[in-house]
């Protein structure tokens, strides 16, 4: 019952911190600072904190997913598993795969668009992944379990 819980906050808080950052907060950056290249600096700063904060949250659903109370959940839940990997694999690739990209290509010229649309299409896979984990967490409850 309690890795049940705290399995489905930790998919919340990973589901939704990407969604405030990446839906909200960086856009509001980009409407908000005096210039995009201040914008995009800090929204750097703020993808690479959302990285750690994903790779923590992924980290402890493992943990709770693969601990002894895991027999208790359901299949679904269990299933959950591989989005959680997948998500913790994209995060992983986005910050030290295609960040330093995009830091080079504002440097030297490079694709830009290529790397910046990479990286947004992996953070948007990694969206999902958060929130079909959160959905297969949460389905697996029932109102009698609570």
């Amino acid at each position: 019952m309690k890795a049940r819980r705290i399995s489905i906050l930790l998919a919340a808080l990973w589901w939704g911190s990407l969604s405030t950052l990446g839906f909200l907060v960086v856009p509001l950056l980009f409407m908000h600072m005096p210039s995009p290249a201040a914008a995009g600096a800090m929204a750097a700063k703020l993808f690479t904190a959302q990285t750690w904060l994903s790779i923590a949250c992924a980290f402890f659903l493992l943990l709770f997913l693969k601990g002894k109370e895991a027999v208790a959940l359901s299949p679904s839940a269990q299933a959950a598993m591989k989005y959680v990997v997948a998500g913790l694999l994209l995060a992983v690739l986005v910050e030290f795969g295609v960040a330093p990209n995009i830091v080079n290509a504002r440097a030297d010229g490079g694709n830009l668009k290529f790397w910046h649309g990479l990286g947004s299409a992996m953070y948007l896979a990694q969206w999902l992944a958060a929130g079909w984990t959160l959905w297969c967490l949460s389905r697996s409850t029932t109102a009698g379990a609570a």
